[in-house]
């Protein structure tokens, strides 16, 4: 039997909902400003910490791979990203941020003022124990 919320948890679970809305719209906005859907900004920032294969793009990015071949083409299009042969399996194909895809994901990164502003007002040890909490959450 679930036991109803207490009135704290509650006010978490909201104070949560409007941070990822504020963010989500902040993120969007961010993209557009680059020229990028949200979910082409999304699939930058993925593979701006390394090359992905498409299934794995699709896991992370939760949709279909047939949404991932397009986004991958709009962004190769681009020059943002490139497709290539993933050494161990040549059957898989790897897709890899270029040099001014990571580029562009790192000015979206640095762009995105709602989460940065908030948090330097917090000192490093308020930083850390956030840090460490949301860890603890999402463990």
């Amino acid at each position: 039997m679930n036991l109803p919320a207490s009135p704290l948890t509650l006010e978490v679970i909201d104070l949560i909902g409007t941070m990822v809305s504020r963010f989500h719209d902040e993120y969007e906005a961010a993209a557009a400003d680059h020229q990028l859907t949200g979910a082409q900004a999304r699939l930058l920032a993925l593979l701006s910490h390394g090359p992905l294969p498409m299934r794995r793009i699709a896991e992370q990015l939760k949709c279909e791979p047939s949404n991932v071949t397009g986004l991958v083409d709009r962004l190769e299009a681009r020059t943002l990203v490139q497709r290539r042969p993933d050494p161990a399996d040549r059957r898989v194909k790897l897709v890899a941020a270029t040099d001014a895809g990571r580029r562009t994901a790192d000015r979206l990164r640095s762009s995105l003022d709602f989460a940065r502003e908030p948090l330097a007002a917090l000192e490093d040890q308020e930083r850390a124990t956030l840090r460490n909490l949301l860890r603890r959450i999402l463990a």
